[in-house]
């Protein structure tokens, strides 16, 4: 088979590999689509010390079942799913307690396992979803990125009815977050981005409101927008010292301010500010198997959608796609990426 290997930092290669063949409780996957994500870009800058080369990355996918490593599981050949790629141990506090995504031994597949950069890759059986077949595989691709956003989402609208939302990063997971808060009864939403492409790509798939962090005064310009109400809510989904300052000067007392993005590490935040001020700081990273099942839901019934913000590329081309993703030249949200057998199969 074919696969996109990341092998060093900024250099992906198109290579052949054995078609994996599935073990006892896992299943082999033809993958259809296959989305980009966020942290495998700073992987592929060699940032992210989870992910050591020769990797194949992909988290994010939709396929279809072939073959099975067990005869029980063989009712699910054929069958198009999704795969939760986030595996927990099951025995540890955390997992006792339903947070599966704190599990002290998780792994995620495409980072300590192959991923779906691949024609095949294998998959144990209990990560696998079932999604309807009339179901689009670009759509159903999303699953992953739509659940780590609605966790982050509505874990911080949780105290704020009718919230006024800002969200930080017009890629995949912050419009997904913005989506999801309108969903969520939002009274405004907000989104706050450098390039302005993807400021007019969000407006048109919904986002009315949005500003350019460059050229426009923020303080002012969310005041035009939100009135005398302020902001109950930022989500930052980019994750930079620039965006956690901003979020400061814009929140309300009593406001809430959740960090999905993972820009960087180490960040100044004025403590004395958010005490007398008691706004709540959360983070959030991946989901539990309910969000993951809300988040296929969504998608079913059409109330987030790949329209309009997503753009599509050979997966033999990824390595470009990355270099274009780190240059700044995509504006759309979210990169998915096709094999040849995909595409073939797709159409």
């Amino acid at each position: 088979m074919k696969a996109l290997v990341w092998n060093a930092a900024e250099k992906m290669d198109w290579e052949d590999r054995e078609r994996p063949i599935p073990l006892v409780n896992e299943v082999l996957v033809r993958v259809e689509v296959v989305g980009i994500c966020g942290s495998e870009i700073e992987g592929y800058l060699g940032h992210n010390s989870l992910r050591i080369p020769p990797l194949i990355m992909g988290h994010e996918f939709c396929g279809i079942v072939e073959q099975v490593g067990n005869e029980e599981n063989k009712g699910l050949i054929g069958k198009k799913i999704v795969v939760n790629p986030l595996l927990s141990c099951g025995n540890c506090a955390s997992c006792w307690k339903g947070m599966p995504q704190l599990c002290k031994s998780r792994r995620i597949i495409g980072i300590h396992k192959p991923g779906a950069f691949a024609e095949w890759t294998n998959v144990p059986v209990e990560t696998a979803v079932v999604v309807p077949e009339a179901m689009s595989s670009f759509r159903a691709a999303l699953a992953e990125p739509l659940a780590c956003s609605l966790r982050a989402t509505r874990r911080a609208m949780e105290r704020h009815t009718f919230a006024n939302v800002v969200v930080f990063g017009a890629g995949g997971i912050g419009l997904l977050c913005a989506k999801i808060a309108a969903l969520l009864g939002a009274s405004k939403v907000m989104i706050v981005d450098t390039n302005e492409e993807r400021l007019k790509m969000s407006r048109s798939v919904g986002i009315e409101e949005t500003a350019n962090a460059r050229e426009d005064n923020l303080e002012e310009r969310t005041k035009q927008v939100f009135g005398s109400k302020g902001i109950d809510v930022v989500i930052d989904a980019a994750g930079f010292q620039s965006t956690r300052d901003t979020a400061m000067k814009l929140i309300n007392p009593g406001g809430t301010f959740m960090n999905i993005g993972l820009g960087i590490d180490e960040t100044v935040l004025p403590i004395n500010h958010l005490t007398r001020s008691e706004i709540e700081i959360l983070g959030s990273f991946c989901y539990t198997r309910e969000d993951f099942q809300d988040a296929v839901d969504l998608l079913t019934t059409g109330k987030i959608t790949e329209e309009g913000w997503t753009e599509i590329r050979p997966l033999a081309e990824g390595d470009q796609a990355f270099a274009d993703l780190v240059a700044g030249k995509v504006t759309k949200g979210k990169i998915l990426l096709t094999s040849q057998l995909s595409v073939d199969s797709l159409h």
